[in-house]
């Protein structure tokens, strides 16, 4: 299991990395963090490939500034908006009557064997709904269950080999030779959903800066996802060609007055509130938009996009088997009044806004919706409640024990310990016994036998038996 890991959450507003392992008690601590505004990203895709590589680059030296350890493995989000989804299934038989982690690695690689991946694609994940065993009824985890066949049904995400070449190509400037990637929508709902959540299934909506990406998740498993490629900074330039006005007031006027649910609407004698803004062309010019106006312009569209994935949601049938219901996260979640208006259009299905988890730490505050991509991205590599899948990789992934992690972190100074008191003795024998030691320390070596030898006595003997 790698040790000190690398996530990169590669997002059209913020490139974000963080450096985090387990500590002695199996928690993520958190090591080095860097942040830096997108540039050449629209969408989830990489448009300029060198400003790309250059905050890539920047952002993960931010992040190894406060961090000296070294980096066993890097782990990277990817959009939505250039993968494809199918299912499959696989079966093997148990030859032993005992499932152990090799046939649940050879049911997964049965399963995508089975699967017909479009050529032009990569697999990301390959994750198991369920298994069975001995057709019975459907498990989570057959680990050391007796049976003699073992199936699984599979979901599985595969990405555009030239998207995932240009974001491999945007990572070796910074060094990063091979890398996990991970869809951005299930990183988002394994940082935001609880058990029970996940037991009875529920629709995680990340509402980002370009994008909206939508998962439906039941168990410990992707069961559906999608994108939609709208998100806040469309109301950005909703707001900037309505009005007239340069994108940075358009911004502005987004965060400090955008609002679903205020009235702005005063005294009869007053009117309706008003607000000034810079005009194109002429910012030193100002005009008086109402600020109900404005409001209506927001709600359009963010009325759109939840309209949009309600739609694909009913078309797939997912909609009506909602679980826990719908819930609602990254940046676009935070704006006011948008859980009214989700309970609005999704009628009966319950709506919840939902943060990451938080993990504490001194660098920064992983508490908020914009933050849920690199949050999962951390869980789904450090948590110690995941399930098996196989990665990008075609690897098997596997859960995490706490006494595994404290296994794997004590014996290393027993082990050098070890290792200067033997360099230490090894420095006072000769050439000839550090030789001799290395051959029976070698199992790989075969150690000739010591020849027997014979004095004068026994070889006349030997002469006289042989005459009579």
């Amino acid at each position: 299991m790698s040790n000190t890991i690398l996530a990169i959450d590669i997002g059209s507003y913020n490139i974000t990395a963080v450096i985090a392992k387990h500590d002695l008690e199996s928690n993520i601590n958190i090591l080095g963090t860097g942040i830096q505004k997108s540039e050449g990203i629209e969408k989830g895709l990489i448009i300029n490939i060198e400003e790309a590589s250059k905050v890539i680059n920047d952002a993960v030296s931010l992040a190894k500034r406060s961090c000296f350890d070294q980096i066993d493995a890097s782990v990277v989000s990817i959009s939505g908006s250039y993968t494809k989804s199918i299912r499959s299934s696989g079966s093997v038989n148990v030859p032993n009557g005992l499932i152990t982690e090799t046939e649940i690695n050879q049911v997964m690689q049965m399963a995508l064997y089975n699967a017909t991946i479009v050529p032009e694609y990569e697999v990301v994940h390959v994750v198991p709904i369920y298994f069975k065993v001995d057709d019975s009824v459907e498990v989570d985890n057959p680990l050391n269950m007796n049976g003699s066949r073992l199936e699984v049904s599979v979901y599985i995400v595969t990405a555009k080999r030239t998207a995932l070449t240009n974001i491999k190509s945007a990572l070796k400037v910074s060094g990063i030779e091979e890398a996990k990637f991970v869809l951005d929508g299930y990183a988002s709902a394994i940082s935001v959903l609880d058990y029970q959540q996940k037991k009875f299934g529920a629709t995680v909506i990340n509402m980002g800066s370009t994008t909206t990406e939508y998962v439906c998740y039941k168990g410990n498993s992707i069961i559906y996802n999608g994108f939609i490629p709208v998100g806040s900074n469309h109301i950005t330039n909703d707001l900037s060609v309505m009005l007239h006005t340069p994108p940075l007031a358009a911004e502005r006027i987004k965060t400090e007055y955008g609002s679903l649910t205020k009235s702005y609407v005063t005294d009869s004698d007053l009117g309706v509130a008003k607000v000034k803004i810079p005009r194109i062309g002429d910012e030193e010019s100002t005009s008086e938009i109402a600020l109900d106006y404005i409001q209506t312009i927001i709600h359009s569209r963010v009325e759109e996009v939840l309209v949009l994935v309600k739609n694909k949601l009913k078309k797939v049938g997912i909609l009506d088997n909602a679980g826990s219901g719908v819930v609602i996260t990254g940046g676009l979640s935070k704006l006011e009044g948008v859980k009214n208006l989700a309970e609005k259009i999704y009628e009966a299905i319950p709506i919840t806004l939902s943060n990451p988890r938080n993990i504490k730490n001194g660098h920064l505050s992983f508490d908020d919706p914009a933050m849920c991509t690199i949050v999962g991205l951390l869980l789904y590599s450090l948590d110690t409640t995941r399930s098996y899948e196989l990665d990008s990789n075609k690897k098997l992934v596997k859960p995490i024990k706490k006494n595994q992690v404290q296994e794997e972190m004590v014996p290393n100074f027993q082990n050098n310990t070890n290792v200067n008191r033997n360099t230490s003795a090894n420095a006072n024998l000769t050439n000839e016994q550090q030789a001799r030691n290395e051959l029976n320390d070698n199992p790989a070596i075969l150690t000739p036998l010591a020849k027997q030898k014979k004095n004068s006595v026994s070889k006349f003997w030997s002469k006289v038996s042989e005459w009579f």
